[in-house]
């Protein structure tokens, strides 16, 4: 199975750390702009007639500030164009700020099952920090209109003035209003967003606060019953985010929209990051792609090491023969031997310990030297 990813790049505002392909000042294209995704899905559709598909995500921006309806027509066009499963994961990211009980309705009427919803902490001070356009009281009264809803909420850990009892507060809140899933992040300061000039001001936590940050996240969610699956994903029982497992599986997706990426038959390519530019494109009847890549041999197989130890499920060893040819043990055993104190290994799996799980990157770096 495989997935579709849909770039819905409008918003109210920029958030300050924002370092997506989003557009706070041309949501008056969003009609224009639909029809050219819904264009695009069309035309990608004869080439993947072979594929089924087992999840849809409508990420942005802010997928939620467009007009619903919108939203309901590309879960039909992606129905229409494409070998959906009946029982697919469809999810929406939806903002606090813009939702509605109409909206909701209209979003769970065309088959969507599943929301991501940007909480990011439950302190309106901090929200205010970051340029989000919701309060703590939209978050609830989003969750409220979620009521027995497949939902998660997003939580950001290293921010500004930030404390680990702010986090394990954000955590309560979600879990009390019934999210049966927790992404919590650590905020990464780009070059180039607002909140890069706190970083180099030196007013955001050090590395070694957010790692403590983020072990107290870890602890507060244990307590309410979300197991970790990946560094940053976190959820009760049986309801893992099927969409971005697939990722981590080193699986197939198809991505429609401005800035949008896919994979498909070890081919990896990405659409214009230029709104103007898209438009051009899927109106001239051709694709908006501006990076394409064959990843062959050992690219591969390091981004598959890559994937799966950011999971706690880690690598499978005999899957791992089945699709790369090779003993992982055997070829890598210099460097498993390097890093004994951070992996834990037996016959079926390697995988990262639990309490290094957050340094992974450094970890996972030392497999490609």
């Amino acid at each position: 199975m495989a997935g579709i990813y849909v770039h819905i790049p409008f918003c109210k505002s920029k958030c300050s750390y924002c370092d997506f392909a989003s557009f706070p000042d041309k949501l008056c294209f969003a009609e224009s702009y639909m029809a050219c995704v819904y264009r695009e899905m069309a035309k990608r559709s004869p080439e993947l007639k072979n594929y089924s598909f087992d999840t849809l995500y409508i990420g942005g921006g802010t997928p939620s500030v467009i007009d619903a309806n919108y939203i309901a027509m590309l879960v039909a066009s992606a129905k229409k164009n494409f070998n959906l499963s009946p029982s697919a994961e469809i999810t929406i990211e939806i903002n606090p700020g813009t939702v509605s009980a109409g909206k909701i309705d209209i979003y769970k009427k065309s088959g969507i099952n599943r929301f991501s919803v940007g909480l990011q902490t439950a302190i309106d001070s901090q929200l205010r920090d970051l340029g989000r356009i919701h309060t703590l009281n939209e978050f609830i009264y989003c969750a409220k209109l979620l009521k027995g809803e497949n939902f998660n909420a997003d939580v950001m850990i290293g921010l500004k003035n930030q404390t680990a009892e702010d986090i394990e507060k954000t955590i309560e809140t979600a879990s009390a209003f019934g999210a049966s899933h927790v992404s919590m992040y650590a905020l990464t300061p780009e070059d180039g967003t607002p909140i890069y000039t706190d970083y180099l001001n030196g007013e955001l936590p050090d590395g070694d606060t957010v790692a403590e940050m983020y072990a107290a996240g870890v602890k507060k969610l244990a307590s309410l019953g979300y197991n970790r699956y990946e560094v940053s994903n976190f959820c009760k029982k049986g309801r893992e985010s099927r969409h971005n497992v697939n990722y981590w599986n080193r699986g197939e997706y198809i991505g429609f929209g401005v800035s949008a990426s896919s994979c498909i038959n070890d081919v990896r390519f990405t659409n214009t990051f230029d709104l103007d530019e898209y438009f051009k494109c899927i109106l001239s009847d051709n694709y908006a792609v501006i990076d394409s890549v064959k990843i062959e041999g050992d690219d591969r197989e390091e981004e598959y090491i890559m994937l799966r130890l950011r999971t706690c499920a880690g690598i499978d060893l005999a899957a791992f023969k089945r699709l790369f040819g090779c003993d992982f043990k055997e070829k890598y055993s210099l460097q498993l031997e390097k890093l004994a104190k951070y992996l834990y290994c037996d016959e079926n799996t390697v995988r990262i310990k639990d309490e290094y799980l957050f340094v992974q990157n450094s970890i996972i770096v030392d497999f490609f030297g």
